[in-house]
């Protein structure tokens, strides 16, 4: 059973201003042909379909270009979608019925009582029949009335209970785990990005041992492409690079293939080719400008900026060289040493003054001494506990 493992396709994405129609456009064509010519059993889309809830009409019009190009394949391949955090469940799940007849197989919500369950599609090839199970991004408060009067507390729970209600055959059978979560586990770190999004105190984790029966997880949420606790358990990262902080990643089409069963998944890593890249250049304004690259021009480009001395209109300078700069910062002795000196100012000022600062901007007048009474008795028995 070989099948695609695509996730956050964020159709709709704008990269500080700029729209990455074109970009999309292109990698999703090198998709589509990599389908013709690879010819999968599948392809498996685990979430963040589009970049927001509501989405634009021409972001629908380009994911809905992407599955009739897909679906004119022949023999047809099945194509298994879940919702991701960004998108709208109920949108997504808009004709699915029809979909469906279409071998387009949609989940967007996870089971809303107690009488239904996760989305399972059963696939064959020459080994029999593989499970692929397709879990849509979700909250435990979403479960109160599959789990009536005992929601899940936490996320690594309502993913245990959701999974023990389908009562899964990990010994006979091969299953796949579709999923758009946050998993941590082992002993590597998760990479994070600045395009991701996550609660503070990392409150969404689900422990990857949660899914570890599973033959394969296809996972989507993180950006960049990585295993997590295990080779089978798996992110297989966005197909274009939607921050800068993704600059160094080497973004792939992921191609798994599964065996009989018990037989490790084998992880194929085939190239693509975007239109633009995203590029970090660092150094005096030029320098940049005299070893930029004639096939570079057109990246999407962030600049850092390390002259002593304050060059002239560096971005007007810049844009002459390069078609899309996304921003221009400056990191040099003086800037570092005013950041220096703020952070310090930051760090010893006192609550109380701070406190009062604030008041007087938010209410126009300065504290009362009896209001000033009461901050410095909070503070003090803030301070003891």
């Amino acid at each position: 059973m070989k099948f695609f493992h695509l996730s956050d396709l964020h159709i709709g994405k704008t990269l500080h201003h700029y729209s990455m129609k074109e970009d999309q456009e292109a990698v999703l064509s090198e998709i589509i042909g990599y389908a013709a010519s690879v010819r999968p059993d599948a392809v498996v889309i685990a979430g963040d379909i589009y970049d927001r809830s509501v989405p634009s009409a021409e972001s629908v019009s380009v994911f809905d270009w992407f599955l009739t190009e897909l679906s004119k394949i022949r023999p047809a391949i099945p194509i298994l979608i879940i919702s991701g955090n960004h998108d709208s469940a109920e949108r997504l799940e808009y004709v699915s019925g029809i979909l469906k007849e279409h071998q387009i197989y949609v989940s967007g919500s996870v089971p809303r009582d107690e009488t239904e369950r996760i989305c399972k599609v059963k696939l064959e090839d020459e080994y029999g029949e593989v499970d692929f199970y397709l879990l849509p991004f979700f909250r435990p408060s979403y479960l109160r009335n599959v789990f009536k009067g005992e929601t899940p507390e936490t996320y690594t729970e309502a993913v245990q209970r959701l999974l023990e209600r389908e009562e899964i055959d990990y010994e006979n059978r091969r299953n796949v785990l579709v999923s758009h979560q946050f998993y941590t586990g082992g002993k590597g770190e998760t990479v994070t990005c600045d395009s991701e999004i996550f609660s503070v105190g990392g409150i969404e984790n689900v422990d990857a041992g949660a899914v570890e029966d599973f033959d394969y997880v296809a996972l989507g949420h993180l950006h960049g492409p990585q295993n997590v606790s295990s080779p089978h358990i798996r992110y297989c990262g966005t197909l274009l690079k939607y921050s800068v902080s993704e600059s160094g990643h080497d973004k792939r089409l992921t191609v798994v293939t599964l065996g009989e069963k018990k037989e490790k998944p084998v992880i194929d890593l085939l190239p693509l080719h975007p239109l633009r890249d995203v590029k970090k250049k660092t150094g005096n304004l030029k320098d940049i400008i005299d070893q930029a690259a004639e096939d570079e021009r057109e990246d999407y480009i962030s600049v850092t900026l390390t002259d002593e001395v304050d060059p002239y209109k560096p971005r007007e300078q810049l844009e002459k060289v390069f078609g899309h700069i996304l921003e221009v910062r400056v990191d040099n002795n003086r800037t570092r040493n005013k950041l220096s000196e703020l952070e310090e100012e930051t760090a010893f000022r006192d609550p109380v003054e701070s406190f009062a600062d604030f008041y007087q901007e938010m209410q126009g007048r300065a504290l009362e001494e009896e209001e000033l009474q009461i901050m410095l008795e909070i503070f003090g028995q803030a301070g003891e506990e």
